[in-house]
């Protein structure tokens, strides 16, 4: 029988172990949001060393099988950078994240980027509550508070959520469980699974907090 690494008795719940030996034991989803690894195995020496990023498991490539394995009732939205387009089917909507302030990347050779994409995929049932706008503008994670490397802020998660109808939300690649933070926030039940056990415990200690008035 699986077992929850959390569960807070009212939705929200965290399994810890690998996406692909889970997902097939859960229950049918209304929404997919998930911020996966981006295929980047990438780690900057060009910043301070209190600033260095870890390397993210399974950071190798992007896992294009979740479009094809994942099967949301209401949409699937999935963070990605413009290159990994190239690899995901034709989206429906490309969402824009604009972070308020450039990326590190190549300094010499590549347009200072300040953004990130979410592609948006609408399932059978699909049905917006209030139809959004395709750009989301949220400053990003401050590097010091920082719980993950990669942490988008609650900020830039609620309005994907907030704009659809549908209870249940999964994020198959959690990490510190912002998505169902943000979750928890509006309102709504959610499913994490996550294969590190230390982004498991931080993301089991953001849920225990009270939820955040808007």
């Amino acid at each position: 029988m699986l077992k929850p690494y959390y569960d807070d008795g009212k939705g929200i719940v965290i399994y810890k172990g690998d996406c692909r030996e889970i997902l097939p034991q859960l229950p049918k989803v209304d929404l997919v949001l998930t911020d996966p690894p981006y295929g980047m195995d990438y780690q900057s020496n060009a910043v301070p060393e209190w600033r260095k990023k870890p390397k993210i498991y399974g950071d190798d490539k992007y896992p294009v099988w979740i479009f094809e394995e994942l099967k949301p009732s209401i949409a699937m939205m999935a963070w990605c950078r413009w290159d990994n387009l190239y690899e995901l089917p034709p989206p429906k909507s490309f969402i824009v994240w604009d972070k308020g302030g450039m990326s590190m990347g190549d300094l010499d050779h590549e347009f200072g980027r300040r953004w990130e994409g979410c592609a948006f995929y609408p399932g059978p049932n699909h049905a917006f509550r209030k139809r959004p706008s395709d750009l989301i503008v949220a400053g990003r994670v401050n590097p010091r508070d920082l719980k993950h490397p990669n942490e988008k802020p609650v900020s830039a998660i609620t309005p994907l959520i907030d704009c659809h109808v549908g209870d249940l939300i999964l994020d198959p690649f959690m990490g510190s469980g912002t998505t169902l933070r943000a979750a928890k926030d509006l309102g709504r039940k959610a499913i994490g699974i996550e294969i590190e056990e230390k982004y498991c415990e931080i993301a089991a200690k953001r849920l225990r907090q009270e939820v955040f008035p808007f």
